[in-house]
């Protein structure tokens, strides 16, 4: 017994040994071997904080525990700014001896504690989780993939959110609150997994109409996982949505590497309509558990196909409603009589050739009957044979179906009928009458009603033609708090409509928006105004407003814009303004955006063209002032093209993003501001004319002072490739100090260095092209330019360029030097400056200078110096004999020497080249210059031919990827038809020999595993 206890003990300080031990022995390994596989294995971004890695054993035994806390995966490419994995807390179980073996370690169990997973897929089936790299081709390139093996027992997910957005199809959800475990052992190839799953809301929209919203999920599913056949076999399960169970079987298999296949169908577990009932939106909430409800529900569907680049699998659903009613105990009417047949089948897959019948639609609102029926045959185009038909009395209808916080009443009255076919050029043949009487509205979130709703109005369609519609409301009125608004329209020719309208009031926008919300925008004001128009739209796409009627006037106040797109907001304080068929008069308008106000006044033309005709510019010619106008505020970024975080703060002091050139603009902004603030630079007495048209803002004569100096500008800044922003400028500048231009501009710091110590005042008359940086600033790599700088007065002290060039020629009077009124030639190339040669005259020593700088603030110029030989000293002198041959240097008047200015601005390297007895120094630096010129032009212009290059080569890959996706799609249609055929002659064939005869709508059998249900039972 003792050696028993003592061996017990032993365990014990071992295993506690290893506990304590365990984060020290693999922390370090475990993270090398998960750095190795996320290079090796995933395309994507993946970060986390080394010191938020844990490794424990007490927790976890027999299994080794990882714990890494807050874990990003975050994409690349098109997907570079998309997080699609934040995970706060993920914990790993690893098995123990794997990890001490070293040889390969198997993942034991995984655990989520509040995960946020966002899934998107492009228009083009590109999808951002598509991160992981196959293991054929990580061998490919010779990589190890059996370092990590999936051996998963159990997993679970707590409090997690998953979004999920496919713009292909489109098809967007959005689950919270994922409560998930499961159960598998994966470590065998045949294996039965568990899993429960809750979902506290899901939320599901298909082509911008929400299906499900806010939807409770209760998920028990059990499989039969057949890992060496990829084929994945449902048994029990049970789903709960809201209160509607339904279960479903079949199978899901992977039978190669781009197939997947299905062979599943779905039924109703029960059959009580209040089941059904709680998928309705706004149902399901604390009062419907004490609804009382009766009838019966028939539901069943099938899902079965292949899935892959071409096809997607059939479906169809079957949905049979019987003598339902449902009553809420606290409400005096009930829903009664509710009768619904409805069946949805797609056996090919293809959502063109869907089919949907809904033969009967019946309720009764209390004593006012709703009836409705329609077949839809395909989409594009979309065969119809509908009619709805109601007359319901609103307040009637308010006691039968709770809508919380709305008070209504009023008769509602609509009949519409449509039979044939609708596509881009035909429509079918519709009858349609709409009515309200005595209508009143009013709700909780705003609680001035709408009151007096009266209007009438049809829609009439009797050849099919679209065309041929005519749309008639010939009178509509409401009145809100007080203030009637009126208004009438008829419109036929819907391709380009022939139109009569006029509207009549005022509008309290606040009020409106509040009744009718605004997604993303928030509108206050008051608009006012007797506006008519009439004519054809024809007339207006072709500009012949002669033949338009439009007259009428317009008052506005205290209007205030605010958006996603605008943080920083609009608000006119007031506007006036008169029109007619051409163009719109605005007699004034004052207001501020952001921290700007603003001034303004002038005419606008092709107004209508604007509005009604996509594609067609507003016209006009505008006088505008501002006191002080805040260039900053306006910043986008550059590829999300939304406003930059600087841009949303009150009153940002610095660029951040791109400002836009309006698109569909063609005006001529004559302005005038006091002040301007952009980037760090303050702008005052900003006068000047900005013509704007299609993206490009051109600037003529546009003058302003800043920094003490007078600034002149004529040329154009063009947006339209937001990523890359272009300007054309012509500069004129006035008495600009050395130091302020240094400190104020990061193209002069780099493109002229000296004037770090250079005092004095310069102008320039300067030509310069290139891109904008997103902080609105050039992107030096991109200048050209070429123009003269003409030096006012500058004197160079304390240069270490200059005190080299002293020290190696012993002229004491070259270490500072005065310069007064001196022209300087100069180009930028490739973003390089090149200054053309210029003479210094300092007392009698002669200068001539000129070479390039480069971005990175390297030197490459040359000078020459013309000096008395009897200034020079011995060592200059012996070097000058070497240089020119001759002996007696000093028995020469003057002499002119040559040298090269390298390294940089703090430690430039000088040099004596050349000497020579000749004053050629003009001949000997023109000559260097140009040939740094020449070199310069040939780099640029073969960096701009390897671009042309690499813009063909991605164009092609472009054209490639597109001619692929018509090719997947003319595919597609090809199969589509052949499958539209084939039920064709299975119609014909089944009419000519099965007479004609319907079948009712019954549940789908229970599938065997040899096979399922093919299609609904129509």
């Amino acid at each position: 017994m003792r050696k028993i206890l003592l061996g017990f003990l032993l365990f014990l300080v071992v295993l506690v040994a290893a506990a304590a031990l365990a984060p020290f022995l693999f922390k370090d390994k475990l993270r090398a071997l998960a750095d190795k596989q996320i290079a090796q294995r995933v395309r994507a971004k993946v970060q986390y904080n080394p010191a938020d890695i844990d490794v424990t054993l007490l927790s976890t035994f027999p299994d080794l525990g990882l714990d890494i806390k807050n874990l990003r995966v975050i994409g690349v490419d098109s997907f570079s700014r998309d997080t699609l994995a934040y995970l706060p807390r993920l914990r790993v179980g690893l098995d123990l001896m794997s990890v001490i073996k070293g040889q390969q370690i198997d993942i034991k169990s995984v655990n989520l504690d509040q995960p946020d997973i966002a899934v998107k897929v492009l228009k083009s089936g590109r999808a951002n989780w598509d991160i992981m790299i196959s293991d054929s081709a990580a061998a490919a390139k010779g990589q190890d993939t059996s370092a990590v093996n999936l051996a998963i027992r159990g997993w679970e997910i707590t409090n997690g959110r998953l979004r999920y957005d496919d713009r292909s199809i489109p098809f967007s959800m959005d689950a919270r609150g994922i409560n998930h475990t499961g159960k598998g052992d994966f470590a065998k190839n045949i294996f039965d997994l568990t899993s429960n799953t809750k979902i506290a809301k899901l939320t599901a929209n298909y082509a911008g109409v929400d299906y499900l919203t806010d939807k409770q999920v209760d998920a028990d599913i059990a499989m039969n996982m057949d890992l060496g056949k990829s084929l994945y076999t449902f048994k029990e399960n049970q789903v709960k949505l809201n209160d509607f169970p339904f279960s479903f079987a079949g199978a899901v298999g992977l039978p190669n590497a781009t197939d997947i296949t299905y062979d599943i169908t779905f039924k109703a577990l029960q059959t009580d309509f209040k089941n059904i009932l709680s998928l309705v939106p706004g149902v399901f909430n604390a009062q419907f558990k004490d609804v009382q409800a009766s009838g019966q529900v028939a539901f069943n569907g099938y899902y079965k196909g292949v899935q892959n680049q071409l096809r997607m699998p059939g479906y169809g659903v079957n949905l049979t409603v019987t003598n339902a009613r449902f009553k809420y105990p606290q409400l005096p009417r009930e829903a009664k009589n509710i009768n619904v047949a409805m069946v949805v089948d797609n056996p090919s897959g293809f959502t063109n050739n869907v089919k949907v019948n809904v033969s009967k639609f019946h309720l009764d609102l209390g004593n006012d009957p709703v009836d409705g029926n329609v077949t839809i045959d395909g989409l594009e185009p979309m065969k119809v044979d509908g009619r709805v038909k109601a007359n319901v009395n609103l307040a009637e209808a308010l006691k039968v179906y709770p809508v919380a916080g709305v008070n209504m009443r009023g008769q509602f009255f609509v009949d519409a009928t449509a039979k044939g076919t609708y596509s881009k050029t035909q429509m079918p043949v519709v009858n349609a009458a709409i009515k309200m009487t005595n209508g009143y509205v009013k709700s909780n979130q705003f609680p001035a009603p709408i009151e007096d709703i009266n209007l009438s109005g049809t829609v009439v369609n009797t050849t099919g033609q679209v065309n041929d519609t005519y749309v008639n409301l010939p009178q509509f009125h409401m009145v809100l708090e007080g203030e009637p608004l009126d208004g009438r329209l008829t419109a036929h020719n819907i391709n380009s409509p022939i139109f009569d309208a006029n509207v009549k009031g005022t509008v309290d926008l606040t009020k409106i928006t509040k009744i009718f919300p605004l997604e993303g925008m928030t509108v206050t004001g008051r608009v006012s105004g007797d506006l008519a128009a009439a004519g054809n739209m024809a007339d207006v796409q072709a500009g012949r407003y002669q033949n338009v009627k439009a007259s009428g006037a317009v008052k506005a106040s205290n209007i205030t814009y605010r958006s996603k797109d605008l943080p920083q907001g609009v608000k006119i304080s007031s506007a006036a303004g008169t029109f007619n068929n051409n163009q719109i008069n605005i007699q004034s308008l004052n207001g501020t955006a952001g921290s700007s106000d603003f001034a303004a006044n002038g005419t606008v033309s092709n107004y209508l063209g604007y509005l009604f005709t996509p594609g067609q510019a507003l016209k006009g010619t505008m006088n505008v002032t501002s006191h002080n106008f805040n260039v900053n505020e306006f910043m986008v970024d550059p590829v999300s093209e939304k406003p930059t975080a600087g841009a949303v703060k009150a009153a940002p002091a610095k660029a951040d993003g791109v400002v836009p050139i309006p698109k569909f603009f063609d005006l001529v902004l004559n302005s005038k501001v006091d002040n301007v603030t952009y980037d760090n630079l303050k702008l005052t007495n900003a006068t000047g004319t900005v013509a704007v048209k299609n993206e490009v803002a051109t600037l003529n004569n546009l003058t302003f002072n800043t920094l003490g100096a007078t600034f002149g500008t004529t040329g154009s800044y063009n947006t339209q490739d937001l990523a890359h922003p272009k300007f054309d400028l012509g500069l004129n500048i006035k008495n600009l100090d050395f130091q302020n231009a240094f400190k104020a501009f990061n193209t002069v710091k780099a493109l002229v260095p000296l004037a770090s110590t250079v005092q004095g005042v310069f102008g320039t008359n300067f030509s310069v092209s290139g891109e904008m940086g997103q902080d609105m600033l050039p992107k030096l790599s991109t200048l050209s330019g070429k123009g003269l700088f003409d030096i006012v007065k500058a004197s160079v002290l304390q240069s270490p360029v200059l005190s080299q060039i002293s020290s190696l020629t012993t002229l004491p009077e070259l270490k500072n030097l005065q310069v007064l009124n001196k022209i300087v030639n100069a180009q930028i190339v490739n973003g390089n400056l090149v200054v053309q040669p210029f003479d210094l005259t300092v007392g009698d020593v002669k200068m001539t200078l000129g070479g390039t700088n480069s971005l990175a603030g390297i030197l490459s110029y040359v000078a020459a110096i013309n000096a008395p030989t009897g200034k020079l000293g011995s060592a200059v002198s012996n070097k000058l004999t070497q240089l020119t041959g001759v002996q007696n240097i000093q028995g020469t008047d003057r002499v002119t020497l040559g040298l090269n200015i390298g390294g940089n601005m703090t430690s430039p390297v000088v040099k004596l080249t050349s000497g020579s007895l000749k004053d050629q120094g003009k001949t000997i630096v023109t000559n260097v210059v140009k040939t740094k010129l020449t070199s310069t032009l040939l780099d640029l212009a073969n960096k701009n031919r390897a671009k042309t290059d690499s813009t063909q080569k991605a164009t092609a890959v472009t054209q490639q990827n597109a001619q692929e996706q018509l090719n997947l799609e003319i595919q597609k249609r090809k199969l589509e038809a052949q499958e539209k055929a084939k039920q064709a002659i299975g119609k014909g064939l089944n009419s000519l020999f099965g007479g004609g005869r319907k079948a009712t709508p019954t549940a789908a059998p229970a599938p065997t595993p040899a096979d399922t249900t093919k299609k609904a039972t129509p």
